[in-house]
C-alpha cells in the first residue's frame, strides 16, 4: 500500500521534509536522513536551515541536488543525483575539517513514516526497509564503522549528543530508525546509494548498481552569458522551497523552508508567485501551488490571507493578485483547464472586495477585517493592513480604524490599482472559457475602478498617485505602489510622464539600489525595518510590469538591469533575501530576514524576461541584444524550448528542432508558433529593416506571408525561410502555412 502516491514517480525522490538535507522517497514515506556529529561541538544535527547551511543547485524534480553544511567547524559537500526515477546516488565530500576526522561522525538513518522496521544485513553490507510489498535498499561505496538501532531519527540525535561517537549500547540491526555511521577519518569521501524495488534481491541488485555506475547530473534550467545565473536562481529556490504538506496531502512551494512554523503555511498571494514561477519549469508543479493558492478560498468569498497549521485569517485577504498570475501562466502553459480551476473562486472575491470593502460605495476600496473566523489580529488596525501585504509600510500611518465599517479609513492606491487588474484579466479568462456577459461586467469593473483612481487617487500637486483618506486629502506617506495605476491602465500620458521623474529622483524612489518601500525624504525610510524602506522583490516585479505596460521599455529594462545588480549582490553567496537594504544592496544586514525566500526569485525573473518571456502586454517575446546568450530550458506555449545567442544570431529551440533563428538585433513580440501560422510582431534595435528565419519548413506549404496584411516575399532554401522586410518597426509577420504532409 502507497502511504503518498499523489506525486509523479519522475519527482518520488525529492527534498520534501522539513529537513533540507533528508531525501523522502514519497510514495513509500521511506526517509534517507543524514546525521551529523561534531566532537567539537557536542552535539548531533540532521543540518537544519539556518546560517551553516549553504543551499546549492536542485532540480525540480530532485534529479540533481547540492548543497554546503557546515558544523562543529567541518564543512561537508552533500549531492543527490537520480539514475532512474527509483535510484538515487549521494555522497559527501569533506571539504574543511575542523577537527580530527575520527571524532567527527556522519551517520546515515533510514527510517519510513509508517513505523516500518529496517534491517541491516552483515553479509550483504546492505540495510533494507519494506514499505507494503516494496523494498527500499541502502548500500554504501565502505562498510559503516557500526550500525545503530533507534526509534527516530530525533533519537538518533539524542543518542549522540547524550553519548557521544564512542559508545557501543546502541548498536543493532533492526530497528524503525536504523543508522550507518562513518567517521571522516577513513570517510572524507564516501558515496552511498538507495533503490526501490519488488523485492528485497532486486532493490539491492539495484541500489548496487547505482552506487557502481554513478548518475549523471542532468542538465538543470541555466542561464548564462546575458544576466547569468538568473534562470538558474529560480529554478533553485523553487526546487529547494518545494515540500510535501502531509497534513493536507499535497505538494505546494513553501514561502520558505528556512521558516519552522510546525506544519504549512499558505499566504495566498504567495502561493500565486509560487505557480508562476514554478511553471517555467513544470506545468504540473505550477498547477499544485494555484491548487494551494484556491484552497484559502472561504465560504464569504474572499481569500484567507494565510492558512497554516495553527491559524486561519478568514477575517482578511490579501491584494488580489491571483488572475493576472494565472493569466500568465495560461499564455505559457495554453492550459485552460488552469482557468476553470481559478476562475469562480477568483471572481467571486472579486464580487467580496467591492461588496465587503467599499462601505461608502464610492467605487474604491479600503484595507478591513470582517467579523469571521477567531484568526489573530482579526478587528485590529494591524489585522486591517495585512490585506496590503506591506504591514508596516508608513503609508498606513495616518490610517484610522473605524469598527463601524471594520475598515481602514483610507484608499489604498496599490490594493485599488491591482483590484482592476484583476478584474481586467478576469474579463480575459471569462472570455476564454465562452462567458461573454461576465466578461463585459467584470470589464466594466476594471474600468470603473481605473476612473477612479485616476480622477481621486492622483496629488497633482506632488505629481504622484497617493493613499487618500475617504473623507480628506491625502496621507503623507508614499510607496511603489505608486507606480501601481500604471500596471493596470488607470494613468493619464501626462500623469505617466510625471510619476517617471519620481522613479529617477533619488529624493524618494530613485538611487543605485530600488525600489525602496518608502520614499527617501520620508523619516520611515531611516527605520529600514521590514516595509518601512526596504527593497521587495516583488513589488519590483510589478513595478516593472508597469512600466512595460505603458510603453516605457528603457526604462523597464534599465529598472530590471538594477534588480540583477540586486540580486547578483547576494547570490554569490547562495543567499536570495526576503528584502534588501535600500542604501547598501545588503540582504542579511536585519535579523528578520529571511535568506533563501520564495518571491526574492522575483529579482532575477526579470533576467530571464529580459531574454524571454510571456506576458499580457507583449505575449510570447524574445530579444536580441547580440550579447552571447544561453538560457533554458524553459516551457512555452510549444513546450520546453532554449534561447541562444551566438556571433549576434538567436536561436529559439526545442528539443527536436529548431523554432526560429533571429540574425536582427531587437525584440519580436506576440510570438505565436502552430502547424498552419507562426506569427510575431517585429521591432528592430536599430532602423527599420528585420530578417527572420523560420528552419524546417518547405517552401511548398506556404499559403501566404504578410506584413500588417500586405503580401510580403521570401526566399526558401535548405529547407528553411528567410524574411527579409524593410520598414517593419512594429509590424506584424503571419505566415500560413499548409499542414505538414
Amino acid at each position: 500500500m502507497l502511504v503518498d502516491a499523489d506525486v509523479p514517480v519522475a519527482r518520488a525522490w525529492n527534498t520534501w521534509s522539513s529537513r533540507p538535507a533528508e531525501m523522502v522517497f514519497l510514495p513509500l514515506g521511506v526517509r534517507l536522513t543524514p546525521v551529523l556529529f561534531s566532537s567539537r561541538a557536542g552535539t548531533a544535527t540532521t543540518i537544519r536551515p539556518g546560517p551553516d547551511l549553504v543551499l546549492g543547485r536542485h532540480g525540480i524534480d530532485g534529479e540533481h541536488i547540492a548543497f554546503r553544511t557546515r558544523h562543529g567547524g567541518t564543512h561537508l559537500d552533500f549531492r543527490y543525483d537520480k539514475s532512474d526515477p527509483w535510484a538515487v546516488h549521494g555522497e559527501w565530500r569533506c571539504a574543511h575539517h575542523g577537527e580530527w576526522g575520527l571524532r567527527y561522525w556522519v551517520s546515515l538513518c533510514l527510517s519510513a513514516e509508517n513505523g516500518a522496521v529496517a534491517v541491516f544485513d552483515e553479509t550483504e553490507q546492505a540495510a533494507t526497509i519494506k514499505v507494503g510489498t516494496r523494498f527500499v535498499a541502502l548500500v554504501t561505496s565502505v562498510s559503516p564503522v557500526q550500525v545503530t538501532a533507534h526509534e527516530t531519527v530525533a533519537g538518533l540525535v539524542a543518542d549522540f549528543d547524550a553519548n557521544g561517537y564512542f559508545y557501543l549500547g546502541s548498536r543493532g540491526n533492526e530497528a524503525r530508525a536504523l543508522a550507518l555511521r562513518f567517521e571522516l577519518e577513513m570517510s572524507r569521501h564516501t558515496r552511498f546509494a538507495a533503490a526501490v524495488a519488488d523485492s528485497r534481491a532486486l532493490a539491492v541488485a539495484k541500489a548496487r548498481k547505482c552506487l557502481a555506475d554513478g548518475a549523471p547530473a542532468p542538465r538543470l534550467p541555466s542561464q548564462a552569458g546575458r544576466n547569468a545565473g538568473a534562470l538558474d536562481a529560480v529554478c533553485d529556490v523553487m526546487g529547494w522551497n518545494t515540500l510535501r504538506d502531509t497534513a493536507n496531502h499535497r505538494n505546494f512551494t513553501a514561502t520558505s523552508r528556512m521558516w519552522d512554523l510546525g506544519g504549512f503555511a499558505v499566504w495566498y498571494n504567495d502561493a500565486t508567485y509560487h505557480a508562476l514561477m514554478c511553471g517555467l519549469f513544470d506545468r504540473r508543479l505550477g498547477f499544485d501551488n494555484m491548487v494551494a493558492a484556491m484552497a484559502n478560498a472561504t465560504p464569504q468569498g474572499n481569500f484567507a490571507c494565510i492558512t497554516n497549521v495553527n491559524d486561519s485569517w478568514v477575517d482578511r485577504t490579501q491584494a488580489p493578485n491571483g488572475a493576472f498570475m494565472a493569466w500568465m501562466m495560461f499564455l505559457r502553459s495554453r492550459d485552460r483547464s488552469l482557468l476553470e480551476l481559478v476562475y469562480e473562486p477568483l471572481r467571486r472575491n472579486q464580487l467580496w472586495w467591492r461588496e465587503m470593502r467599499d462601505p461608502d460605495r464610492r467605487g474604491l476600496v479600503s484595507c478591513g477585517t470582517s467579523d469571521v473566523g477567531e484568526g489573530m489580529y482579526k478587528g485590529m488596525h494591524f489585522g486591517a493592513r495585512n490585506e496590503t501585504g506591506m504591514d508596516n509600510s508608513a503609508t498606513h500611518d495616518e490610517a484610522a480604524y473605524e469598527p463601524g465599517t471594520r475598515t481602514l479609513s483610507t484608499f489604498d492606491v496599490g490594493l485599488n490599482s491591482v483590484l482592476a487588474l484583476d478584474a481586467e484579466m478576469l474579463a480575459l479568462i471569462a472570455r476564454e472559457l465562452g462567458r461573454p456577459d461576465e466578461a463585459a461586467e467584470l470589464d466594466a469593473l476594471a474600468a470603473s475602478s481605473r476612473d477612479r483612481i485616476r480622477t481621486e487617487l492622483w496629488d497633482d500637486e506632488r505629481g504622484i498617485f497617493a493613499n487618500r483618506q475617504r473623507r480628506g486629502g491625502f496621507v503623507r506617506s508614499l510607496a511603489p505602489t505608486s507606480f501601481y495605476p500604471l500596471i493596470c491602465g488607470a494613468a493619464t500620458p501626462d500623469q505617466a510622464r510625471r510619476l517617471l521623474a519620481h522613479l529617477d529622483d533619488p529624493r524618494t524612489f530613485g538611487g543605485e539600489w530600488v525600489i525602496p518601500n518608502a520614499a527617501r525624504d520620508d523619516p520611515a525610510y531611516r527605520d529600514n525595518v521590514y516595509w518601512r524602506g526596504r527593497i521587495w522583490p516583488n513589488v519590483n516585479y510589478f513595478v516593472w510590469h508597469a512600466l512595460r505596460r505603458n510603453g516605457f521599455d528603457a526604462e523597464a529594462r534599465a529598472f530590471a538591469a538594477k534588480c540583477m545588480k540586486l540580486f547578483e549582490k547576494s547570490w554569490t553567496e547562495r543567499v536570495i533575501a526576503e528584502n534588501y537594504n535600500a542604501e547598501t544592496g545588503e540582504a542579511m544586514d536585519q535579523g528578520d530576514t529571511d535568506p533563501f525566500y520564495s518571491w526574492g526569485a522575483m529579482l532575477p525573473l526579470l533576467g530571464v524576461a529580459d531574454i524571454m518571456d510571456i506576458n499580457p502586454w507583449a505575449g510570447w517575446e524574445l530579444r536580441n541584444d547580440g550579447e552571447p546568450t544561453s538560457l533554458g530550458p524553459v516551457e512555452t506555449p510549444v513546450g520546453p524550448v532554449g534561447v541562444v545567442v551566438e556571433q549576434g544570431v538567436l536561436t529559439l529551440s526545442a528539443p527536436d528542432r529548431t523554432l526560429l533563428v533571429m540574425p536582427t538585433r531587437g525584440r519580436v513580440a506576440n510570438l505565436a508558433i502552430a502547424e498552419t501560422a507562426i506569427s510575431m510582431t517585429l521591432h528592430p534595435a536599430a532602423g527599420s529593416g528585420f530578417d527572420i528565419v523560420l528552419p524546417g519548413i518547405a517552401p511548398g506549404r506556404v499559403v501566404a506571408a504578410r506584413l500588417d496584411g500586405e503580401a510580403v516575399a521570401w526566399t526558401g532554401e535548405d529547407g528553411q525561410l528567410r524574411f527579409s522586410l524593410a520598414d517593419a518597426d512594429g509590424r506584424r509577420l503571419v505566415v500560413h502555412l499548409a499542414p505538414s504532409p
